[in-house]
């Protein structure tokens, strides 16, 4: 079965393609460089701008401050 990322959001594309825990790690960490490659294979538009408005504001995500 093929799972059609279109339509969902990065949470959604996440759970869907089992990426969430990777995503999560990278994000604590503040690797915008593992953001942005985790967010490509799971084809988010401009990943470098979603990247850059979690890191510039985590707690508003769901994630703690660093």
């Amino acid at each position: 079965m093929t799972t059609t990322l279109a339509g969902m959001t990065v949470n959604e594309r996440l759970a869907a393609t089992g990426r969430t825990e990777l995503w999560e790690r990278a994000v604590c960490a503040g690797d915008r460089d593992a953001m942005v490659s985790v967010l490509r294979r799971i084809a988010v538009p401009s990943p470098g701008n979603v990247a850059d408005a979690v890191l510039a504001d985590p707690e508003f995500y769901g994630f703690p401050l660093r």
